[in-house]
């Protein structure tokens, strides 16, 4: 585990668990409302506050996408459900490549071995590096993804933080349109972001359950808090056009994920927009996401 300290803010990162975030703690607040997945195995019960995801984000429809004339079969790594999820980047241990006293850059090596089982996680070669830093306006993480292989993959980036949600919490962002889901969570209708659907005004969670996709995402959301924790703001450079929000009420948390790509977006080639990158040998792809927290109408806690 490291820790981070400047401004009066802390952050933990846990290297052995796929570069996950502990907990980032801002003038006394926990802004990180860590979750343990006792279904994702290779997080090994470990309660984790964020997480990078890649190099595909959310699920792929059985673990089966087709891509420069070759089928892929990814192997299931959520209990319970046949559709591989958010990658493998936060399955394996990570390399911490750099460390000061508030910023960290930790790195990953995927090659993928010639059995089933090493090509079932992902069929290409790639490096993923992670930068995790406390600045004076709060946390700013950055994730790259550089194709090591020798031909063309496709690939998806994204971010997964948990926070608390209240009884009042309120979740405010512009994106012109949603994906309903089934059972399983993948896409079956897209929708304007319109009545029900529309959070640019901000949106009570209380008792709002959502597992779904949003496309168009305009690059800010603000999740206000008027229970006590000070209200925060995401902020996502633009290769992050699609946002996930994964809210649960009744366990007191919301996920607010920025990405570049829609759920199960290697099997949607019909669908614009749906956010697959493919990078050349040797080519990268990468951005920034950027975490405020209001803390000056907010006493420190306890």
């Amino acid at each position: 585990m490291l820790e981070l300290k400047r401004d009066g803010q802390s952050l933990t990162i846990l290297p052995e668990t796929g570069a996950a975030l502990g907990q980032w703690q801002v003038q006394g607040h926990e802004m990180l409302r860590p979750v343990a997945n006792p279904a994702l195995r290779n997080q090994k019960g470990v309660a984790v506050g964020a997480y990078p995801l890649l190099p595909y984000v959310n699920r792929i429809a059985d673990g089966h996408f087709a891509f420069g004339g070759e089928e892929h079969r990814l192997v299931p790594n959520m209990e319970g459900c046949p559709h591989p999820i958010h990658g493998n980047g936060w399955e394996h241990e990570w390399q911490v490549a750099h460390r000061t006293d508030s910023h960290a850059i930790l790195t990953f090596d995927h090659t993928p071995s010639d059995d089933e089982a090493g090509r079932g996680e992902w069929p290409y070669a790639y490096r993923a590096v992670m930068s995790y830093e406390l600045r004076a306006d709060g946390l700013h993480v950055s994730i790259v993804i550089r194709n090591s292989d020798t031909v063309d993959q496709p690939v998806g980036l994204g971010f997964h933080p948990f926070f608390h949600s209240e009884a009042k919490s309120r979740l405010k962002f512009a994106a012109d349109s949603v994906w309903l889901t089934d059972v399983h969570g993948l896409p079956t209708e897209k929708k304007s972001c319109e009545g029900e659907w529309d959070f640019s005004t901000g949106q009570a969670l209380e008792e709002l359950k959502l597992d779904n996709g949003f496309a168009g995402f305009a690059g800010q959301a603000r999740l206000e808090q008027p229970g006590g924790l000070p209200d925060l703001t995401v902020e996502a450079d633009r290769i992050f056009s699609h946002l996930v929000v994964f809210s649960q009420p009744e366990e007191g948390y919301v996920a607010i994920e920025p990405v570049t790509s829609m759920t199960d977006a290697l099997n949607r080639p019909e669908i614009a927009g749906r956010g697959v990158h493919v990078l050349a040998p040797g080519q990268s792809l990468g951005g920034m996401i950027r975490f405020r927290a209001d803390v000056s109408r907010r006493p420190a806690e306890g």
